[in-house]
């Protein structure tokens, strides 16, 4: 029971805090939000406020925030199509940054918590720390991406929620588990920067690309893209769990 709360609370807060980051952002530059919805499924709870619907909803899983002409067009002022390219893409890759921040902020009181009176350091070594942590961790992601595209990365060793859950479970203590929350919310901070759609970071490249066309990319253009990025995210989330499962049951 304890390592379902665990699970639930790594992947949903997570997932929360990213959305969050897009919403705080866009309320900021005055982009109209719709809804900002904390979990998923039935509501529980609704309350309008500034022309934004706050919900929480049953099953607590995350969340998601729906801004006025971004999946379709409006002619609204202040809705997300007519927002300039700038605070459009502030927008859409807020969310990743508030998980990489979070991570290292995270890293940091870890290293205040368990390793400065060890080690004599001081806040500024446990900064030092933190951040080549980080940078450990974005050197390796982006060396697996480069094998991954030259094809000299083994995809079989790949790992996806139930492989994050089996994780999850062998920690032991706050500190262990804050860790693994570090390390998972950094890397679904650059994951989610990928230029593959419907990730952020495809979103943020579609910006651009209409930025330096100076017009939008027709519904037909858009929507082929979007289904490639589809079909290349739900492929490596088979494999993922495929390879999970098979971890587990090869033990």
């Amino acid at each position: 029971m304890i390592t379902a709360i665990k699970i639930i609370f790594l992947l949903g807060f997570l997932i929360l805090i990213h959305e969050t980051g897009h919403f705080v952002v866009a309320k900021k530059l005055g982009i109209i939000v719709n809804e900002f919805a904390i979990g998923f499924g039935p509501k529980i709870f609704s309350k309008t406020k500034d022309g934004t619907n706050y919900e929480i909803r049953l099953i607590p899983l995350g969340g998601f925030v729906n801004l006025e002409g971004e999946e379709e067009h409006s002619e609204k002022e202040g809705s997300f199509n007519k927002a300039k390219t700038r605070d459009k893409f502030k927008v859409i890759i807020a969310g990743a940054l508030v998980n990489i921040l979070f991570g290292i902020v995270l890293i940091f009181l870890i290293v205040q918590v368990r390793y400065m009176m060890t080690i004599n350091s001081n806040l500024l070594g446990a900064l030092k720390y933190s951040i080549n942590v980080t940078e450990g961790i974005i050197v390796e992601f982006f060396k697996s991406l480069f094998l991954l595209f030259t094809g000299n990365l083994d995809i079989n060793n790949f790992t996806g929620p139930i492989g994050i859950s089996q994780m999850v479970s062998k920690t032991s203590g706050f500190v262990e588990f804050a860790y693994l929350l570090s390390m998972v919310s950094i890397s679904l901070g650059f994951t989610n920067l990928l230029p593959i759609l419907p990730l952020d970071g495809g979103k943020a490249l579609l910006i651009i690309i209409e930025a330096i066309r100076r017009k939008e990319l027709s519904k037909k253009t858009e929507e082929i893209i979007a289904t490639i990025g589809l079909l290349i995210v739900m492929t490596l989330t088979v494999i993922c769990t495929v390879n999970d499962v098979i971890r587990i049951f090869n033990k």
